[in-house]
């Protein structure tokens, strides 16, 4: 008689990929992510008690684990497949334990990718439950939920309710608040540069060349008049090539992503949030089936890390798919050294296989998807690749007493940018060689043009920037990142400005309540001494609970001090012109999980509220009303008419504003992206025009 064989994963999506991947004697199913964790109703944690944590079936959960039970309690083996992270360890143990299976078995299974290979190759070396890692999530845990549990009631106390404080996002949103302080201080200085055209009399061919200083040494132009006398002095001089140095130049290629880089990169070139960064590439993760006899399959390696170890296998594959693809001289195998903290274990992120090839599975994918997996696949090839190769000239160049300089390019062999172009590299692509010059050769001035300029206060930050900064602080780890941005703007701390991170009032005053109050939890170098503490953990060289010990203490002196000192602030509900109907006073913004919306500032006598409407200022074609802007329960945009759900209009294309269609009078809408262009609502009609047209 067969062995039956219980296979528990997080995700449903995961278990219907490994699903056909096992035979008939497996059953596999999803955990759902926790089953049990701290109650969100109490703190669930017992201080008097060295800080043992109360754990609880999560309410909604108990039909779901009754049912785990009855099909561990047929099978013959179970095995706990939950990420191999700490999260997915913990998950794991609680499951151990409500299933009493002993966490010392061998029950415990872990694959980096879910191909057919990884997963049986994973079911056939099972091992014990990691209590290292899993008491690692208990320390972050129980550490955040003492934070939070006791950090927040004096925040709405004292400033509002609903708000809430945390380890990262109280050092992410002062972040924010520092860099908007920086730009609200800066005193811009005024300086000029001189850009010249020179010609090269015996080719015609022009060039730019760039002031330097006097007698080659560097001399900045502080203002009009020192520009404009510069431009008298050279107007008539000679202009003398001095020196001309050639050579070379390599331009190495990245290393293949982290969970940190995939997120700025994705939103550097695709304007995609972090969460949404990470949705996607769980999907592609979980399994797709892109159809064929592979059928199912994970796409990508585990999303959430931060190694950049590549394992031998997919490196051979790389090695040869690339050799035979663009030849032996475009390949240079290399493992990227990553940083001590990184969580070697995992791999960077990385296709599950080269020859899975984003172009033949992209009818497969949504496009958010195919955008997503190129990205990954492409960086990953390049990271396997040759330098590229550029061929450099750099000029001096005397005008009498002054210099000037000029420098050129040209690209001599492409190496992993075939593949492969990091937004540096396309600037440095697009720069032009200069003409053929040489030492004492005469060149004639076609141009000279002075600037203005002042310098720049410090950008704002974006998630790219923001995720950059608590990388390199140590700040947070690989599945903290998204949550920590989603969090700080649900809260109202920071808004959105386009793609910069911009705070608030509320989140001005937050911060500045924690850095006068709880200035370790807000302090960089502390919170990030933490997260070497809690890799300690997981390294099992220290403790869990003296974590704790050694925190609570200065903690719980600084809560009661913060109790008795802070003040109640009275923060301001920003006005809008919409009068309630009710009772006749301004309605007020207010902000929800869901986002802003209007309330009657008369609460609680007075308890109207609605939802802010956002016009698109065209008419709905089945009724003639309004067509708004409108938001999905998972945030996405579409539009749909004003009289839903009586019409059930809707699109997911902007409509065009105060123009109709010029062949048949009907609805335009607007298609954004490389493809972008405006075209006719109307099946019947074929009119549409390229985006790029526009002015």
């Amino acid at each position: 008689m067969a062995t039956k064989k219980l296979l528990i994963v997080e995700s449903p999506a995961k278990a219907g990929t490994i699903k056909k991947y096992l035979g008939k004697d497996y059953t596999v199913m999803a955990s759902m992510g926790h089953i049990i964790d701290l109650p969100k109703s109490q703190m669930g944690v017992d201080l008097e008690n060295n800080f043992t944590p109360r754990y609880i079936t999560i309410r909604g959960k108990g039909p779901l684990l009754t049912q785990l039970k009855k099909e561990a309690k047929k099978a013959d083996k179970v095995y706990l497949a939950t990420d191999p992270d700490r999260e997915g360890e913990a998950i794991s143990w609680h499951l151990a334990n409500a299933l009493n299976i002993d966490p010392q078995s061998d029950c415990r299974v872990t694959f980096n990718e879910i191909t057919k290979s990884a997963v049986k190759s994973a079911i056939k070396s099972p091992r014990s439950i990691d209590m290292d890692l899993v008491d690692a999530q208990q320390a972050r845990r129980v550490l955040d939920r003492i934070v939070g549990y006791t950090l927040s009631p004096i925040l709405w106390e004292k400033v509002k309710r609903g708000l809430s404080a945390g380890r990262v996002q109280s050092v992410a949103t002062k972040l924010i608040c520092d860099r908007e302080e920086e730009i609200e201080n800066f005193t811009p200085q005024e300086y000029w540069t001189i850009e010249t055209t020179l010609t090269e009399l015996s080719s015609r061919k022009d060039f730019s060349a760039k002031y330097y200083g006097e007698n080659g040494k560097e001399l900045k132009i502080n203002n009009a008049e020192e520009a404009a006398a510069i431009t008298a002095d050279i107007t008539n001089a000679d202009f003398i090539v001095e020196k001309v140095k050639r050579g070379q130049q390599k331009r190495n290629p990245q290393p293949p992503f982290t969970t940190s880089t995939l997120q700025q990169d994705a939103s550097r070139k695709y304007n995609f949030q972090a969460s949404k960064t990470m949705q996607i590439a769980q999907t592609l993760y979980e399994g797709i089936n892109i159809g064929g006899k592979i059928g199912s399959i994970g796409l990508i390696t585990y999303m959430r890390t931060d190694s950049l170890r590549i394992a031998d296998d997919a490196q051979k594959e790389a090695v040869e798919y690339l050799t035979e693809v663009y030849g032996s001289e475009y390949v240079n195998p290399k493992q990227y050294k990553t940083k001590k903290s990184a969580q070697d274990a995992h791999e960077a992120i990385r296709p599950t296989s080269i020859s899975i090839k984003p172009i033949d599975i992209k009818d497969k994918l949504t496009n958010d998807q195919y955008r997503l997996y190129k990205l990954i696949w492409e960086r990953f090839a390049s990271s396997q690749m040759s330098s590229a190769v550029y061929d450099t000239m750099q000029v001096t160049i005397s005008a009498g007493k002054h210099t000037f300089k000029a420098s050129g390019s040209s690209v001599k062999f492409k190496g992993y940018m075939t593949v492969y172009v990091e937004s540096g590299d396309e600037k440095d692509a697009k720069t032009k060689m200069l003409p053929l010059l040489e030492e004492k050769q005469h060149l004639k001035l076609k141009n000279c043009e002075e600037k203005q300029h002042f310098t720049q206060p410090p950008a704002r930050y974006t998630d790219a920037t923001l995720i950059r900064e608590l990388e390199e602080n140590g700040i947070g780890r690989p599945s903290t990142y998204a949550p920590t941005i989603s969090t700080i703007v649900s809260r109202g701390y920071v808004v959105r400005s386009k793609k910069q991170l911009v705070p608030t009032e509320l989140g001005f005053v937050t911060s500045e309540i924690m850095k006068n109050n709880f200035s370790d939890i807000v302090d960089v170098e502390f919170t990030a001494d933490m997260e070497q503490e809690l890799d300690n953990v997981e390294d099992g060289v220290l403790q869990w609970k003296k974590i704790l010990n050694d925190f609570y203490p200065s903690f719980h002196d600084s809560l009661e001090k913060a109790q008795k000192n802070i003040e109640k602030i009275q923060i301001k509900d920003e006005e809008s012109d919409v009068v309630c109907e009710k009772c006749g006073r301004k309605m007020v913004y207010k902000l929800s999980k869901f986002g802003k919306f209007l309330a009657c500032p008369g609460y609680p006598e007075c308890k109207n509220t609605k939802t802010i409407r956002e016009g698109t200022g065209a008419e709905c074609p089945k009724c003639g009303g309004e067509i708004l802007v409108k938001k999905s329960r998972r945030g996405k945009i579409y539009y749909g008419c004003e009289h839903s759900p009586k019409c059930d209009f809707m699109l997911w294309d902007m409509p065009v504003k105060d123009e109709a269609c010029p062949q048949c009078g009907g609805l335009l809408l607007k298609k954004q992206g490389k493809r972008g262009k405006i075209y006719c609502y109307s099946e019947d009609c074929k009119y549409e025009r390229k985006l790029k047209e526009e002015a």
